[in-house]
């Protein structure tokens, strides 16, 4: 279905796969670089709908208009915003999450570190984007300290956009922070062929772990 944010973001593509006894709502953002209609992002959403959740995808304006570069962070926060409150009026009596893959999760949670929403639950991140490949930093983390709600980390150890040693330091200083580290898994969770987990394994592991970190929350 399409979705009108506003006559200056203008309209995107948002779908809900539904779970038949849903104990929640789980909105997933894309990446940077592949939109909501991507293979791990469908399959994922699939996944978490058969273990209790509705999920929620969405495109960001850019790539909606078929744009490369997600551009400024405002607009996609402000899309975050508006999808949320959204999700919110259709299912105000059910606990919601937001969570995205690296791009999406971090602007996820500017987002709940800026407004501090009371009605959302908690916050997953499929592979958190610390810093650029070989540039380690922990910048992109200082606002974390802010957001108030429960936070999953799903963390490749091989991921090159989070060096596992500094994501480790960064939960260290989180309050309600939870990492689970996918051995030898990269940033798109890809593991080496001589592990044996094929994509579909890796996504059914995925959603798990993030149904029961939300069962964890609500329960």
């Amino acid at each position: 279905m399409e979705l009108l944010l506003n006559d200056t973001l203008g309209t995107i593509t948002i779908e809900k796969t539904e779970s038949i006894s849903p104990k929640g709502v789980i909105i997933l953002a894309h990446g940077a670089g592949a939109g909501m209609h991507h293979p791990f992002m469908v399959n994922l959403a699939d996944e978490i709908s058969t273990l209790g959740f509705h999920a929620v995808r969405f495109n960001f304006p850019y790539m909606e208009t078929g744009r490369k570069s997600p551009g400024s962070p405002k607009k996609n926060i402000e899309t975050w915003e508006l999808v949320f409150n959204h999700i919110h009026r259709h299912h105000p009596d059910l606990p919601i999450f937001l969570s995205g893959k690296s791009y999406g999760g971090r602007m996820a949670s500017h987002l709940l570190a800026e407004t501090g929403f009371d009605f959302a639950k908690g916050i997953i991140y499929f592979g958190f984007p610390l810093h650029a490949p070989g540039r380690d930093s922990k910048d992109r983390a200082d606002h974390l300290v802010q957001v108030g709600v429960p936070q999953l980390f799903l963390q490749g150890t091989k991921d090159k956009l989070a060096n596992i040693d500094l994501i480790r330091e960064v939960i260290a200083d989180l309050k309600k922070a939870e990492l689970v580290e996918i051995e030898d898994a990269d940033h798109s969770f890809n593991v080496p062929k001589k592990l044996g987990i094929s994509k579909n394994e890796m996504i059914h592991k995925l959603a798990n772990l993030s149904s029961d970190f939300m069962k964890k929350v609500i329960q």
